[in-house]
């Protein structure tokens, strides 16, 4: 049997997967700011829907409070950002290769902060996504004409 994180998790990268593209071909057409709050827009309506739907215990302590609130603030620049990449003229083939390399941070601070220890095979993952984002952001050279300068 295959356990609910991992549909859950499966699901979530097909509409991740499917973000990236949507979010490239509207920053095509209208302004990163524009596009990001549409995108805010959807998350709002998607919480609506929640706050319709779902019990919800509202009692928390405020550091799990403001814990939530940092994350959904950090979320949204986080994505405001990769609007604006797609704008200044990323491809969306890259832009969302090196901006879901972003657990590559998580996990630092989970070594850090939390005292998480890696296995070998996990640091070598880790070594393998750098090597992974060096090669991914390099531009290609410009081809340099053999024949000399371009008639004028």
């Amino acid at each position: 049997m295959i356990p609910g994180w991992l549909i859950f998790t499966s699901i979530a990268l097909l509409f991740w997967g499917i973000t990236g593209i949507t979010q490239k071909l509207s920053t095509n057409h209208i302004s990163s700011e524009l596009s990001f709050l549409w995108f805010s827009y959807a998350m709002v309506a998607i919480s609506a829907v929640l706050l319709l739907t779902v019990p919800i215990h509202w009692h928390v302590r405020p550091l799990v409070f403001w814990l939530a609130v940092v994350g959904g603030a950090l979320n949204g620049l986080g994505a405001l950002t990769s609007f604006a990449a797609f704008e200044s003229g990323g491809k969306a083939s890259i832009v969302i290769s090196l901006v879901s390399l972003y657990p590559l941070l998580t996990v630092g601070f989970a070594v850090l902060v939390l005292h998480e220890r890696l296995t070998g095979v996990q640091a070598a993952g880790i070594g393998l996504a750098i090597v992974a984002a060096i090669l991914l952001s390099q531009e290609p050279k410009a081809e340099v004409s053999q024949s000399g300068p371009a008639p004028q």
